[in-house]
């Protein structure tokens, strides 16, 4: 009896480690270990194949594609039953690579890929950060694409606790600039902050030089018809993405 006991003290030791929860459900792309006690021949790592089973020694194929890993322990030990193979089989399935719940990230990211989620990382900020997180260029929100729905969520908010869904598709996409030119350090393109003025987009850009005016800004803007306008400009005037700000010279 102490033996059987240490041999199943020691097999639970050696199985693998996996955050999934037993209840869950595996899918195709996973990869299990399955253990026979007392029956080296008949334990193996197998994947789930795309008919969604598994090969077995005796048995052939296995359908455990939508069983929890109890589930699918029970319908082996049942098969090696009725084959006949076995008088009382103990079996375990154990997960030991997660690959069937799995999404999407795209856009401005480090790594864009695709990343599997567990219960341990199904959260939209762990999955960004397995992404390599948002690069410089990136939005303060991703565009999550579930079921053909989409919504926005803020991607700054370290509290959020926005859960995705096998086969979500995430989307960082590019943030908003504005352009500055002129009689400023330096001209070019630039990030848009919220509520961001003419004079705090010319400051992006270095301030106006010596040569330049306060008095003689420019803005062109593109309507939502495509049309450009161009008009004079206020220092205190909103920014909108896009904007080309233009800092011309004073007038002596």
């Amino acid at each position: 009896m102490r033996r059987v006991m240490l041999a199943v003290v020691l097999m639970w030791m050696t199985a693998p480690v996996f955050s999934q929860t037993s209840d869950s459900k595996l899918g195709v792309g996973d990869t299990v270990h399955i253990t026979v006690f007392q029956q080296a021949d008949l334990t193996s790592d197998a994947r789930i194949s795309e008919r969604g089973t598994v090969s077995m020694p005796l048995l052939g194929e296995v359908k455990v594609a939508g069983l929890s890993q109890a589930e699918a322990a029970r319908l082996i030990a049942s098969d090696l039953k009725k084959g006949k193979y076995l008088n009382n089989p103990q079996v375990t399935v154990a997960l030991a690579t997660l690959r069937s719940r799995q999404v999407s990230v795209l856009g401005q990211v480090a790594r864009p890929g695709r990343y599997a989620l567990d219960d341990t990382s199904s959260q939209l900020v762990d999955v960004l950060a397995a992404a390599g997180g948002v690069t410089p260029t990136g939005a303060d929100s991703a565009i999550v694409m579930r079921d053909g729905k989409k919504q926005v969520v803020d991607v700054k908010d370290k509290d959020s606790a926005f859960k995705l869904q096998n086969g979500d598709t995430v989307y960082v996409d590019r943030a908003p600039v504005f352009y500055v030119y002129g009689e400023v350090p330096r001209g070019g393109a630039y990030r848009l902050e919220p509520n961001m003025t003419v004079m705090q987009a010319i400051v992006a850009g270095g301030g106006i030089t010596p040569r330049g005016s306060e008095r003689r800004l420019k803005l062109r803007r593109t309507g939502p018809d495509g049309k450009v306008t161009e008009a004079d400009a206020k220092a205190t005037d909103m920014v909108q993405a896009d904007d080309v700000i233009f800092v011309k010279e004073a007038l002596f």
